[in-house]
């Protein structure tokens, strides 16, 4: 195909100010033109390579003589790489790597592109440069920020990413040594996380070119090369979750009532009306952080629905699994990231729902991890327990004898000890694990009184043993949490309660705060409802929220009812629609939980158990989904 080429820009041929040139005599005067230069770049005799390295310096697409040039000297280089020295020739082959080819058409795009790969084929010299280079192009240049969100900018982005993602498979087959660096060079190219001191702007654009390298990453991660680049995209992906959750702060969003008892949290009920939409949830178009972390939740989430379709979930929550009890087990701030485990769980209950739970247990149980790791570990799974809809009952039943047995064990250990010695931070995994029974019991108790079967496996706990014995668990555990289960308990008629046991909605004591330590685990409950709009949509339908919870007691006040009233002769499950299940191994969004979840959509579904905090320093309960210190 011929080209014409400017001779004030290049001089190929003097006799003519314009002239026609055909490829093959292009590549003859690039080869010329990279030969004049002597043992250095400084050593070239002519300007005709000066003027090909301007060629590739010069990144304006609106110039179409330029753009021109730009794709004949490209298609034409292709074919001479073998001229191209490392080191007589570095200016230009900076020039090169330092293309975006966000600037052009796709004309440019494609010739660069070939380009790219010509080189990386060439020779193993250029690999690394060439694959730096394919990676940059993951993100626009800055002065791109604000097109790309447009229409006509997101089909740009999907050639551009097209192209990369195809330019790199096709290395990786020319040049398989290729993958033994794109590994390091993807994570390693992850814009980097803004201060919160920055400028609003600058949050604000370099958080949008995260998330478009994030959803770079991602294909790369579900494209031909993922299988064999291990799991290391996903698992930079969590961390930067991470990294952006615990950036968010609530304490000035809203402050809490004290006042209030914790089964008062109805963000409805609040004259905080600002602070929330039509739909009860918070407005986060003032943090940019929030925003943007809710995008990445999404992104996340479709690309694990994606790998789950394609037959691939079993791989992803290997990797997940991994990156949770790396980089968010122990992230006592972080509030929303745990949220793709929950996601992921849902979507294979039978493995990756119970694979989730009896890791979380045997964390806890496992007297080789810090007692901060075992009670975090205990905390997520009384709160997975709890709010996962998609579980079989039976499984909260088996993790929740598990955890009443570890807990009798323990206490048989120190049963002598008198109770003035007794010191809450000494006996801290003793406690968790005893809150972590009560929390769970709160949200489940009714469904398992109302099947026989698992209502005889609850009887069968020690429960009485370890709520009642000198280490007292029931002073030192959160008051709001041991209030509302011994309400429980009592019209369930598990055992005989005191009234010195009700503690009148207070939500938190000395005792509970020297237990939790200076991290508040005794107030971490980290599924409690995700606020982020978007993400929210994907965790909303297998969420169990408290105001669908039927409890043991009716909502009148009346403590006395007898929950076998609800069981028939059968001694079979009922449902509202007066239909029998036999079936007590159903999953939990199958039993008393059957309800239209539009209903709710803006009743009580930020609803929390979590105890309300009136410190400055701690999340308000009533919007968050955990309630971790700020700040450790």
């Amino acid at each position: 195909m011929g080209m014409e080429i400017e001779n004030n820009k290049m001089e190929v041929i003097k006799e003519e100010e314009d002239s026609e040139v055909t490829d093959s005599e292009m590549v003859r005067f690039l080869r010329n033109a990279l030969q004049e230069v002597g043992e250095t770049e400084f050593e070239s005799s002519t300007h005709h390579y000066s003027d090909l390295v301007a060629v590739f310096g010069n990144q304006d697409g609106r110039d179409t003589d330029h753009v021109a040039l730009l794709v004949a000297s490209s298609r034409a280089l292709s074919r001479a790489v073998t001229y191209i020295d490392i080191d007589r020739h570095n200016s230009l082959l900076s020039n090169i790597f330092r293309m975006s080819i966000w600037n052009f058409g796709e004309n440019v795009m494609d010739a660069l592109i070939d380009l790219i790969k010509a080189l990386a084929a060439s020779s193993g010299k250029y690999v690394e440069d060439c694959l730096e280079m394919l990676v940059r192009n993951f993100k626009p240049p800055q002065n791109l920020l604000n097109f790309v969100s447009q229409p006509h900018g997101i089909a740009k982005k999907e050639k551009v990413q097209d192209r990369v993602h195809k330019a790199l498979k096709d290395i990786a087959e020319l040049m398989p040594v290729s993958l033994l660096y794109l590994n390091g060079i993807v994570v390693q190219r992850m814009p980097r996380m803004s201060s919160k001191n920055d400028f609003p702007r600058k949050i604000k654009d370099d958080l949008q070119l995260s998330e478009i390298y994030v959803e770079s990453m991602l294909k790369l991660e579900r494209g031909v090369l993922g299988r064999f680049m291990g799991n290391v995209m996903l698992s930079a992906v969590v961390y930067r979750l991470v990294e952006l959750d615990v950036e968010i702060e609530w304490d000035e969003i809203l402050q809490d009532d004290p006042s209030k008892g914790i089964f008062d949290m109805e963000i409805e009920d609040t004259d905080e009306a600002a602070d929330y939409n039509d739909d009860g949830e918070v407005k986060m178009g003032a943090d940019a952080f929030a925003d943007r972390l809710d995008s990445l939740m999404v992104l996340t989430c479709e690309h694990i629905k994606s790998r789950a379709d394609e037959g691939h979930l079993h791989e992803v929550f290997d990797t997940l699994l991994l990156s949770f009890k790396k980089s968010i087990l122990d992230t006592h701030k972080s509030k929303f990231a745990q949220f793709v485990m929950f996601y992921a769980c849902s979507l294979d209950p039978e493995r990756c729902g119970v694979r989730f739970a009896v890791t979380l247990a045997d964390t806890f149980v496992r007297a080789g991890e810090s007692p901060t790791t075992r009670m975090s570990a205990v905390a997520y799974l009384a709160s997975y327990l709890s709010r996962a809809r998609f579980l079989p009952s039976t499984l909260v039943v088996s993790m929740l004898k598990r955890l009443v047995d570890w807990c009798a064990k323990y206490y048989c250990k120190f049963q002598d000890v008198e109770e003035e010695n007794i010191n809450p931070h000494v006996h801290r995994v003793f406690y968790s694990g005893c809150q972590a029974v009560m929390y769970v019991l709160c949200y489940r108790m009714r469904m398992m009184v109302d099947v026989p079967h698992l209502k005889s496996l609850l009887l069968d706990m020690p429960l009485e043993s370890i709520f009642r014995n000198s280490l007292d668990p029931l002073k030192v555990c959160l008051p709001s949490i041991v209030n509302e289960f011994l309400r429980q308990a009592k019209a369930a008629r598990l055992f005989t309660v005191s009234e010195k046991f009700f503690f009148n909605d207070l939500l938190e004591s000395d005792l509970s705060k020297t237990y939790g330590g200076i991290e508040r685990l005794d107030t971490f409950f980290p599924f409690d409802p995700c606020l982020l709009r978007n993400c929210d949509s994907f965790i909303r339908p297998h969420f169990l929220y408290w105001s669908i919870v039927n409890k043991t007691y009716d909502d009148d006040g009346d403590d006395n009812g007898n929950s076998d009233e609800d069981v028939n002769e059968d001694e079979g499950f009922v449902d509202g629609d007066g239909e029998c299940f036999h079936d007590g191994d159903r999953n939990l969004d199958e039993l008393d939980y059957e309800v239209d979840l539009d209903e709710f959509e803006n009743s009580m579904n930020k609803m929390s158990i979590t105890p309300r905090k009136s410190l400055k320093h701690m999340m308000p309960a009533r919007i968050r989904p955990s309630t971790s210190p700020e700040s450790l």
